[in-house]
């Protein structure tokens, strides 16, 4: 298994597509039961099988990526060969990006001497999704990226 298998409410969620998938290889309700039943070993494989092209359409769409810690945000945006990051730091340790406070706290301090702010860019060393997989292992999560686009414009202005 390249990545990590789907959990029961992802399953739950991709049924349709399940269902799809199982029938392209002629699997129909009753034999999946049978294998289930008579082949578990046989049935846990179509299921990391199915997990990983899953995982593998989600990561290659994955533009942006957010990861939010108590006084750090990190921000990407992934490209074919390598990754621009923003990282955001606050000098106060008090602040908790954790909580909305936090992040109105980060709003009015954005530009001043409280926030530290850093970019930069890593050569995928891995393939593409499987570095992107990683991210996400660590606690990262999938965006739209406006808050990426919104401080890079401004940083590069």
């Amino acid at each position: 298994m390249k990545y990590s298998r789907l959990t029961k409410e992802q399953f739950e969620e991709l049924n349709q597509e399940f269902s799809t998938f199982l029938a392209t290889q002629a699997i129909d309700k009753a034999e999946w039961d049978k294998i289930k039943a008579e082949k578990p070993e046989v049935a846990e494989q179509e299921l990391d099988v199915f997990s990983d092209l899953i995982w593998e359409g989600v990561l290659s769409k994955a533009t942006y990526l957010e990861h939010f810690s108590k006084n750090h945000i990190f921000l990407f945006e992934c490209f074919d060969t390598h990754v621009q990051s923003i990282v955001l730091k606050s000098l106060v340790p008090e602040t908790d990006f954790l909580t909305r406070e936090g992040l109105q706290w980060l709003s009015d301090n954005m530009f001043t001497e409280t926030i530290e702010m850093k970019t930069g860019k890593k050569e995928f060393t891995e393939e593409r999704n499987t570095s992107i997989f990683a991210l996400i292992q660590q606690g990262a999560f999938l965006s739209d990226g406006l808050l990426y686009k919104q401080i890079n414009s401004i940083i590069e202005s």
